[in-house]
């Protein structure tokens, strides 16, 4: 393909998008789901947490095929969420997946994919205006 027919089939974000968290907590609860996780991600959340990681992965974790997960209450909440502080507990921990929100596969596929996200999170849409490249990288390090 041509630098110029490369360069022509930007994605529809190419001028950036808008998030600023607003610490709301939206996106740790609701319908079940997952938080992936990977080795060096459980050794920071159980060093913070000040456990073993074979005691974390069994009180926090779970294996869904050969990927594990964090754990989640019955509501949906994730496991590290304070509901009464609004908070999470390994936030200077948290996984990838949680640091890359929203710039997720899921979230930029289409325009109408990250209405519904400016919808569900009051961040998404407002805030900071972030470039292409800034979202590029964010995406590329976990698919959601």
């Amino acid at each position: 393909m041509s630098k110029k027919k490369q360069s022509e089939k930007q994605p529809w974000y190419a001028d950036g998008l808008r998030f600023k968290c607003t610490g709301c907590g939206d996106c740790c609860t609701g319908a079940p789901g997952y938080v992936w996780v990977n080795k060096e991600e459980m050794a920071q959340m159980a060093e913070l947490v000040g456990v073993e990681l074979e005691e974390f992965e069994q009180q926090f974790v779970r294996k869904v095929g050969v990927r594990r997960s964090l754990v989640e209450y019955d509501n949906g909440d994730c496991v590290f969420f304070d509901n009464k502080s609004r908070q999470c507990q390994v936030y200077t921990a948290r996984p990838r997946q949680c640091r890359t929100w929203p710039f997720w596969d899921s979230n930029l596929r289409t325009p109408e994919a990250w209405d519904e996200t400016c919808e569900t999170c009051p961040g998404s849409g407002r805030g900071k205006l972030y470039d292409i490249d800034h979202i590029e990288a964010e995406r590329a390090k976990i698919r959601v």
